[in-house]
């Protein structure tokens, strides 16, 4: 049943903020947040202590009705008597004005229906800019990683934390701070590599702009709350909710670093813990992960948000609690703050508590760090949107600018047979075709290009049949009877641009139940690489427009294309950058976060493995990647000269520095990503191959140089030792400097 909720005057609240004035010290804005902590706390129930560690999805019930009035459910209706931690994605579905309305009118609502007037925040996702209805579309992490750009990234998620506070969010459950080194993974492109260092880079970029630099949290920008804490994308087989098995020194060196620095540099509001494991412990019930690294260590303040259901699994999944009573226990006990949708688990707390008062200080705890966040987000003193507002922040012009920079930066040029750039004022047609073809594309293509070019355009087939939770790949005859229909479209064309890879239904998240999303294979779905050998069969220049969202084995397209655009998964202006790209209005600059293998075979296979992982490779097939790490091409050419190093010896304590010049010696102006690696020649332990270290992103004219020079410090060389603590060896330490993983110049200093 849906009740209609009438709010009297209104107007006043969409448009205002609350009083100020009362006597009670938690309502007095100008008072320390610890101390309205307090004090709001010290007036609590039991019962409203716990509503303020839950958090329920508005889907089961808020909306906003066709009269422009707020329509409730029962079942929502008696969750908020009592107050409510958070509500997930309360109006995705509208407009963004229609979100602001809605969600000023449900504050208001949740405000005077519970007895001390406590708000409530809402809480979004943003993989491709704000996860809701009218905002603008931005590229996926992956690509923004791609660009190797930290300040464009930053004013990227800038733009993404103004547009979710207009339509009345609060927090955003992104960015993602896990290493993706498993394209079986179906949500690989939801992180930003594969990387460590540049991960690390991408975080701080995504949680400082996304928090306004943490100034904007009152009233301008939302509170990242970085996750999956920790090691999530690392299970087994590349299967969601599989187990996650890693060294302690891996966890340590490799896949805690993004997470430090979101709350140690970037102050991060929350923390999502991770579904998994991590050997044989769950996230959701090791305090050692939770509290004494998070917490005591890196010194955390804000709140841990469990991962959908995830505490309740502690019994029934993950079956490491006798009962759902024993599950809460122990995500309680861990420092899970917040219970995200279940009904099985925090909800039992209070029945508990007769049971067991000692859990009291441990509920005190969470909630008092639920109700901090809401006093930081402001929610108590500037409660409101203004609707007048929202039109001009969201999806603005400049917004949709910046998400057309963010494309033409992240896309990679693989490969270039010198048929790149097109010369746009030739006569010539061009066949736009393939299965990642999508509504627009030709239009977007003859918005950029003039009158000289001709496209006609063929998809030709569906990748699959497009049902969401469980696709299957399209039948072989539907997809040859589409390879003839391109096969004729590309008769009447001078130039093929092959749309192909995968799409939003080939790599995503695999949920618990009914959704699959990983893959036991990462070759190109279907009849694709019969299609390019179709296409190649016709003498006319292929040229391929990679789309995806995990890392694909495109053997048969490095062999048979005459040039590959690697675009990852772009923003709703993707083709756009596409088409300057290919005419060469933009030279392309993004380098790839990832490395490409040959065949799934080689997994795992990311660039920084241990040295001793490349001794040896496999019988009858080619060693190496087919593209490594930070590769990626440009229309001009970059010469990198002798590297430079400030001094012979650097002091465990000291530092040192490398220089290098770079000159553009072709005739286009151009960007390149000028990237230092360390490889450390004698360890403790056995040591990577070589970590990234620092990358500057420099842009040229033909005949400009420009020396970059980056610092060395102590942090750079430090790693967990044989004792498991943090060591700067004495020893040889090798630098790189060059335009990927696999091309540099390199010099070698001691450490003493």
């Amino acid at each position: 049943m849906i009740k209609k909720i009438f709010l009297i005057g209104a107007t006043a609240f969409l448009l205002g903020a609350c009083t100020s004035g009362d006597e009670l010290l938690y309502k007095q804005k100008d008072a320390p947040v610890e101390e309205r902590v307090e004090d709001l706390l010290s007036r609590m129930t039991l019962e409203e202590k716990v509503g303020q560690m839950r958090m329920f999805h508005a889907n089961i019930g808020v909306e906003l009705g066709e009269d422009g009035e707020l329509d409730l459910s029962d079942k929502v209706v008696k969750k908020l008597k009592i107050g409510v931690g958070g509500i997930k994605n309360p109006g995705e579905h509208n407009t963004p004005e229609e979100a602001a309305i809605l969600n000023n009118k449900l504050q208001k609502y949740i405000i005077e229906n519970n007895r001390l007037g406590i708000p409530t925040f809402f809480v979004t996702e943003s993989y491709n800019g704000v996860d809701a209805e009218g905002c603008t579309s931005f590229g996926r992490p992956i690509n923004m990683a791609a660009t190797y750009n930290r300040e464009l990234v930053k004013e990227v998620y800038d733009a993404v934390g103004r547009e979710a506070r207009m339509r009345g969010l609060h927090l955003t459950h992104s960015p993602e701070a896990d290493i993706m080194r498993d394209p079986r993974f179906g949500r690989m492109s939801e992180g930003f590599s594969e990387d460590t260092y540049l991960t690390t880079q991408m975080i701080l970029s995504a949680v400082t702009g996304m928090q306004g630099d943490y100034d904007g949290l009152k009233s301008t920008h939302i509170g990242a709350v970085t996750k999956h804490f920790a090691g999530y994308a690392q299970v087994s087989g590349g299967t969601n909710f599989a187990s996650i098995q890693m060294s302690p020194r891996t966890l340590i060196d490799e896949i805690f670093p993004p997470f430090k620095a979101a709350v140690m540099e970037a102050n991060t509001l929350g923390i999502m813990a991770s579904h998994g494991d991590i050997n044989g412990v769950a996230s959701h019930a090791n305090p050692w992960l939770l509290t004494e690294v998070l917490r005591n260590q890196w010194g955390f303040e804000g709140y841990v948000v469990s991962d959908a259901n995830d505490i309740g699994r502690l019994h029934y999944f993950m079956k490491v609690a006798e009962t759902p009573e024993a599950a809460a226990e122990l995500g309680l006990k861990a420092s899970v703050d917040l219970d995200l949708y279940a009904e099985d688990a925090y909800a039992l707390l209070p029945a508990m508590v007769e049971k067991d008062p000692s859990l009291m200080k441990y509920i005190d705890q969470s909630a008092a760090r639920i109700l901090r966040t809401k006093f930081i987000l402001g929610l108590f003193d500037q409660t409101y949107i203004n609707v007048e507002d929202v039109k001009k922040v969201v999806r603005t012009p400049k917004h949709l600018d910046l998400a057309h920079d963010a494309d033409r930066e992240s896309i990679i040029l693989l490969k270039n047979e010198g048929i790149l750039p097109l010369n746009p004022n030739k006569k010539m047609t061009v066949a736009l075709v393939g299965p990642s073809l999508r509504e627009h594309t030709k239009a977007d293509f003859q918005s950029v290009l003039g009158k000289n070019i001709t496209f006609v355009e063929e998809q030709g087939f569906e990748l699959t049949n497009r049902i969401k939770g469980a696709p299957s790949v399209n039948s072989e005859a539907k997809q040859k009877a589409g390879i003839k229909k391109i096969l004729n479209t590309v008769k009447q064309a001078n130039v093929i641009v092959l749309y192909a890879g995968g799409d939003e239904y080939t790599s995503k998240e695999a949920f618990f139940t009914n959704a699959i999303g990983d893959r036991d294979c990462i070759d190109p779905i279907g009849l694709q690489d019969e299609l390019i050998a179709e296409l190649k069969k016709t003498g006319k220049p292929v040229i391929v427009a990679l789309q995806h969202r995990r890392t694909l084995s495109i053997n048969a397209f490095a062999e048979q294309a005459n040039a590959i655009l690697d675009c990852w998964d772009l923003s709703e202006q993707g083709n756009l950058a596409i088409a300057e790209v290919i005419f060469g209005k933009v030279n392309p600059s993004g380098k790839l976060p990832v490395t490409v293998p040959h065949s799934i075979g080689q997994l795992p296979f990311h660039y920084s493995m241990k040295e001793i992982n490349y001794k040896k490779g496999y019988l009858f097939t080619k060693n190496g990647p087919l593209y490594p790490f930070g590769f990626g091409l440009s229309y001009t050419n970059f010469e990198y000269s002798a590297m430079k190093l400030s001094a012979e010896t650097m002091a465990k304590d000291g530092s040192i520095s490398a220089s290098i010049t770079v000159k553009n010696t072709g005739d286009m102006k151009g960007k390149e990503v000028v990237q230092l690696y360390i490889k450390d020649l004698i360890g403790s332990v056995v040591r990577p191959m070589q970590e990234l270290k620092g990358f500057e992103k420099i842009e040229l004219a033909p005949g400009e140089s420009k020396v970059v020079t980056f610092e060395i410090t102590p942090d750079m060389l430090a790693y967990t030792a044989l004792d498991m603590t943090k060591t700067v060896d004495a020893g040889t330490i090798e630098v790189r400097i060059g335009s990927s993983c696999a091309d540099f110049t390199a010099l070698q200093f001691e450490v003493e």
